[in-house]
């Protein structure tokens, strides 16, 4: 009935691109951030201004991993190793930590001014989840996904949330590792064989595929989706409602 396995009892979703239209500002955000402190960088050594790339870098190093670890992947790639700080580091610390608080900065602003959108299909596809009697989660990085949840509508539609606070809060590894998805479906009383992930970022597929889950749904947001299979996802879509037309 719902275009998956007929084994399947739960259903894991990534936040932003799967349910709600954040991952632009995310990827904005970072863009911002990256490019003020670059430019600051090679001003100050004379080197030459390399851009940060919206598109390519945020799928590659930054979309899906928790926001430290998408700081370090990414100026790891461009030879760049920094102090890791600490989560009280202020938004301009040259650290880790210091870079990250200021995405994130950056990210509740736009949020402040642009609100936050479901994509309907995905709303459609978590309503019909629920009336066939699959249980739902939330897994995200992002230590500000309650906020999104209730700024988009949503938030009473899942029955479990692990994001970027309960992460650091059981000390859970960040995707590409499974260890939030393994945690959102213990809460659910899930086996991962029994349970499907949706996700759009390829750091989430790579999660889905080591954990063993039932079947991992690629949702193609920016033309993808060749990497997506590449990366762990066993279906590819380029909207959750596809699933339901499926039927």
């Amino acid at each position: 009935m719902l275009g998956l396995p007929a084994h399947i009892r739960a259903c894991l979703f990534d936040l932003d691109g799967v349910l709600t239209q954040t991952a632009k500002v995310h990827a904005a955000a970072w863009k911002e951030m990256f490019d003020s402190y670059l430019r600051e960088r090679a001003t100050r050594e004379g080197t030459e201004f390399v851009p940060f790339d919206a598109v390519r870098d945020y799928d590659e190093y930054v979309d899906g991993r928790p926001r430290e670890d998408g700081v370090r992947t990414f100026l790891a790639a461009r030879g760049i190793h920094l102090p890791e700080g600490s989560p009280d580091d202020p938004p301009e610390a040259e650290t880790v930590n210091g870079l990250g608080t200021r995405k994130n900065n950056l990210v509740l602003q736009r949020i402040r001014q642009e609100g936050v959108e479901p994509y309907e299909g995905s709303v459609r596809f978590v309503h019909a989840v629920r009336e066939a009697g699959l249980r739902c989660a939330v897994v995200s990085s992002s230590a500000n996904c309650r906020d999104v949840l209730v700024a988009a509508g949503i938030e009473d539609l899942f029955d479990e949330r692990i994001d970027g606070l309960v992460a650091r809060e059981r000390q859970l590894r960040g995707k590409p590792a499974p260890d939030t998805y393994l945690e959102a479906a213990r809460g659910l009383g899930t086996e991962p064989s029994d349970a499907a992930v949706f996700e759009d970022a390829l750091a989430g597929v790579e999660a889905g595929r080591a954990g063993r889950f039932g079947v991992v749904v690629g949702v193609d947001r920016v033309g993808q989706a060749e990497q997506l299979r590449a990366h762990g996802a066993d279906v590819v879509v380029q909207d959750l409602a596809e699933l339901l037309e499926s039927r």
